[in-house]
């Protein structure tokens, strides 16, 4: 029997059967290069690490619920030159999510507010965050069919625990019901525990009527803003370019 054959269910045993999939070429380089036994178990656990850590970030990027895969390196800053080009890759680094502070990204429609939001978001599931990405309607959505079927607590616990919360598009359409709650709600149990990324066709001002009750409001804007960075987009619409901008 093969020394591998016998490995194999001990590697399986400790969890580290990933180990296989570079134990011959890691081998054979031993062999070639002369390495010592450090240096071969140095480069073998170093490719563990490596697919483990691959393999977390393909986890989170899936649990994200992107709409689609958009990064920074692919957004067309010259497209509308007032976009602060500076904030925003420093908002990359995503340094904000571990000081908990917030994000809201205004302006008309197209701008690329929401490609901004998952780009950042793909950026901080590469850097270890956990990041959940969801429009407006959806959340609000999800958690009044919480509170039908039972559930409401638990939805809002996924919502309030992760690192990251990316909501876009609020403020298309009118809240109504206990909606003006939930959103308070997630605000409220967020702040100083978690970062939130937030766009919105409508200028920040325009966000407390949503809530439909001044002191409600006043209580979720105040948190809200407490710790944001709040930035204005203006501009063409990518969907609708002028003449002379089209690709």
């Amino acid at each position: 029997m093969h020394p591998t054959d016998e490995l194999t269910p001990i590697l399986k045993k400790l969890r580290l059967s990933g180990v296989l999939q570079t134990l011959d070429l890691r081998m054979r380089q031993a062999v070639d290069d002369d390495l010592s036994l450090p240096e071969f178990l140095l480069r073998l656990m170093t490719d563990e690490v490596e697919r483990r850590g691959a393999k977390q970030s393909d986890s989170r990027l899936r649990r994200a619920s992107f709409e689609h895969h958009k990064s920074l390196e692919d957004f067309d800053f010259t497209f509308n030159p007032k976009i602060p080009k500076n904030k925003i890759i420093d908002l990359a680094t995503c340094n904000f999510i571990s000081k908990h502070e917030n994000v809201c990204f205004v302006g008309q429609t197209g701008v690329g507010k929401s490609h901004i939001a998952q780009a950042i978001g793909h950026r901080a599931c590469m850097a270890g965050y956990q990041v959940l990405f969801t429009s407006a309607h959806k959340l609000l959505t999800d958690l009044r069919a919480g509170r039908g079927d039972g559930t409401h607590e638990r939805r809002l616990a996924r919502y309030c625990g992760v690192d990251l919360l990316i909501i876009d598009d609020l403020g298309l359409r009118v809240l109504t019901g206990d909606e003006p709650l939930d959103l308070y709600e997630i605000i409220r149990q967020r702040y100083e525990r978690g970062s939130t990324i937030i766009t919105s066709n409508r200028a920040l001002e325009e966000w407390a009527p949503l809530f439909k009750d001044a002191l409600l409001a006043s209580a979720a804007m105040d948190r809200l803003r407490h710790h944001a960075h709040v930035i204005e987009i203006t501009g063409n619409s990518y969907r609708n370019p002028p003449p002379g901008k089209a690709a």
